[in-house]
């Protein structure tokens, strides 16, 4: 099994039910999520969003896994999901599982759903000229999760919250952890 069109509709129905504030950016994602799987295929001379998953992981001292980018620096993580993957979730532990052997994750009750889509244009991301559609899922885990070696070699850094560069992702998981959703 894969992850298919009818999960992504699911998971963007759940965080729009969850966020209402963001329907009106989200809506033409949606929207061509729908078309994909009625039709099932692209008819929009593929420039339709690609749709990218990210595992916001946060240990005991409130850090976030990132990973080394090639230019340099960190990055929260994000895989585009692949054939083996069985959901969202999974794509986006995936990586991280990967590259830095995490294994050890849970979910905050209450938090099991996307805690963030956020969408990028072209010039804002390395995957060329489509709309980026990032639905990240936030997990938690032990800083002792993370192979020793990962951290070691600088392959991955647990990073404080307030250094997270990508706003929105900052102010979520901060609300998330203070219990304000």
């Amino acid at each position: 099994m894969s992850v298919r069109d009818d999960q992504i509709i699911r998971e963007l129905s759940y965080y729009l039910h969850e966020h209402p504030a963001d329907r009106m950016a989200l809506l033409p994602v949606y929207d061509a999520a729908r078309d994909h799987s009625q039709r099932r295929a692209c008819t929009h001379d593929r420039r339709c969003p690609l749709v990218v998953t990210g595992a916001v992981v946060v240990d005991e001292r409130n850090r976030v896994l990132c990973l080394r980018r090639h230019q340099g620096g960190y990055a929260l993580a994000e895989a585009e999901p692949e054939e083996a993957d069985d959901s969202l979730s999974e794509a986006a532990l995936r990586l991280l599982a990967e590259e830095v052997g995490i294994r050890d994750v849970w979910t905050q009750p209450g938090a099991e759903g996307p805690f963030l889509v956020d969408v990028a244009r072209p010039a804002q991301h390395r995957y060329g000229p489509r709309l980026r559609v990032g639905i990240r899922y936030l997990f938690r885990s032990h800083s002792r999760a993370v192979f020793p070696a990962a951290i070691e070699t600088g392959a991955a850094a647990w990073v404080p919250l307030a250094q997270i560069g990508v706003v929105s992702v900052r102010s979520r998981v901060e609300r998330h952890l203070i219990g304000t959703g």
